[in-house]
């Protein structure tokens, strides 16, 4: 029996109705591969131009910088960092206040970012608004994975939805490895002091460098690579 009208059909014309359904659903599957593929893109350039903007920034301007930038490239209601050891000079900055020996722990025990709701989190304090905060996703910075993280930061959403317990969290693994190498440069035991290190002339041709891929990136069919900016900043 035909599913459309119930009358009888031959074999034939059974085994080629079954054939256009698969062949109907495989265009749908190629329709979500080629959004999903083209929403990566957008992912992918904003985060090229967030980092490259977070190259161009002397060390002392950087958190503010790196966390106003992640409101509004990514569309993130309220964004927080804790630093903790970083160098004297920067110590009484408000990234730097003091942070319970419970928020490190928890930090350190984070093997990736967490995503979920954000009632009885303690991090959440530090938002602006904490009680807007429905979900959120806490990345952990640190110099490397088997290290103990430097700091947390906090993006937070009141769309209950939008950080929730079982997405992907690969975007999040980038942004929190490439804050990480930025912020290290804040640390004391990085034994820098609070001049511009990034007046140098390397950091000025991979500045210039970025502003170029970000005006012809797309002609030139360039790839952005997070692990060569991961290098860049950790010897900043």
């Amino acid at each position: 029996l035909s599913p459309d009208n119930h009358r009888s059909v031959s074999l034939q014309e059974r085994q080629a109705q079954m054939l256009r359904d698969k062949i109907r659903a495989l265009e749908m599957r190629i329709m979500d591969m080629i959004r999903h593929g083209n929403e990566n893109m957008i992912i992918t350039e904003k985060l090229q131009k967030w980092a490259c903007e977070l190259l161009q920034t002397p060390a002392s301007e950087r958190v503010p910088s790196a966390l106003k930038n992640i409101e509004i490239r990514f569309q993130v209601p309220q964004v927080a960092v804790r630093l903790w050891g970083v160098a004297d000079v920067f110590k009484d900055a408000p990234y730097a206040q003091v942070v319970t020996a419970e928020v490190k722990e928890a930090a350190s025990s984070y093997a990736s970012p967490f995503v979920g709701a954000g009632a009885g989190i303690e991090a959440v304090q530090w938002l602006q608004e904490p009680a807007q905060a429905a979900s959120v996703a806490l990345l952990p910075l640190r110099l490397s994975k088997d290290q103990t993280p430097f700091g947390l930061l906090v993006l937070a959403s009141p769309d209950a939805q939008r950080f929730q317990s079982g997405m992907g969290t690969d975007f999040l693994e980038h942004l929190g490895e490439l804050c990480s190498a930025a912020l290290s440069a804040l640390l004391a035991s990085k034994g820098r002091s609070g001049k511009d290190w990034l007046a140098g002339s390397s950091a000025r041709r991979i500045g210039r460098s970025c502003a170029s891929l970000e005006t012809h990136g797309s002609s030139r069919q360039c790839r952005f690579d997070c692990s060569v900016l991961k290098r860049f900043l950790h010897n900043l």
